[in-house]
């Protein structure tokens, strides 16, 4: 199925511990209903519990960076030790920062997220191309060399991304689509390094039949999608390289770790079982 890189990577922990993606969000209202402070002690805390939780557990793990860069260098700690901490229990870690520019920035942006040397290195890293998909070609580059992935925003889940996404380009296709043709031209290598950030919320119209890497999708839970309608949503793509995403589904269980491992498991069952 894979010839190395990313994919083989991304397949080797699926198979071991199952398709979800555990979000850690550190948002005010989490950290109130958890008895944390909304400062970045209230985030290192929660960070801690979340790794001790999910690490061990979870085949991917996906870190919502603005959270923690919301309190400046301490958040940014933070994040740094929850990914390193999730990496050495033996997930795979998303690092959800939508990153996009062009040139030298976008170069910074990659050393930043999937350059060893950084403390904040993560296995992937999620990627915005509406600066052109080839704007991302120094994450992709980098990416390829080191076995890391870097994924691409085709169709997300919230309204105000149908005028642009479903927007029809020249040749007939819309923009969502493209980045998908774009993402599976790539992947012909069997390395598997572009995935796709696709809504589980919604239809979305999509041919994810060759795209031949990891597809996240969020909205698992809070946002409304259940294991359920994952089948429909994604008619037509290869099951196996589906990843729903749930983050607030998971986190209202905490503080607690047992809890919080408990609904990973039993969301992640939910998921194999409408997967299978």
């Amino acid at each position: 199925m894979t010839e190395g890189g990313y994919a083989q990577r991304y397949c080797a922990v699926v198979g071991a511990r199952g398709r979800l993606c555990a979000g850690i969000d550190p948002h005010p209202p989490l950290l109130k209903q958890w008895g944390l402070p909304v400062s970045a002690a209230g985030v290192v805390e929660f960070g801690e519990i979340c790794a001790e939780a999910f690490g061990p557990t979870a085949s991917v793990i996906k870190p919502q960076v603005a959270f923690f860069e919301a309190f400046g260098s301490a958040g940014l700690a933070a994040l740094e030790s929850v990914i390193a901490a999730c990496r050495a229990a033996g997930a795979l870690v998303i690092a959800d920062a939508k990153r996009g520019d062009i040139g030298s920035t976008m170069a910074a942006y990659t050393t930043a997220w999937l350059d060893d040397a950084s403390p904040l290195c993560a296995d992937a890293v999620t990627g915005s191309p509406y600066l052109g998909f080839g704007s991302l070609k120094p994450a992709i580059e980098q990416a390829d060399a080191t076995g890391r992935g870097v994924y691409v925003l085709a169709r997300t889940s919230n309204p105000e991304g149908a005028e642009l996404q479903l927007a029809t380009r020249t040749d007939g296709t819309t923009v969502a689509q493209g980045i998908v043709d774009d993402a599976a031209a790539h992947n012909a290598d069997g390395r598997g390094t572009v995935g796709l950030v696709v809504g589980a919320t919604r239809a979305h119209g999509l041919d994810l039949s060759k795209v031949r890497g990891s597809i996240l999708a969020p909205g698992l839970g809070a946002q409304g999608a259940t294991p359920a309608d994952l089948p429909e949503v994604f008619a037509g793509a290869d099951p196996s390289w589906v990843l729903p995403a749930s983050s607030r589904g998971l986190l209202t269980s905490g503080p607690d770790v047992g809890a919080l491992r408990s609904a990973y498991e039993r969301t992640r069952d939910e998921v194999e079982a409408a997967l299978a």
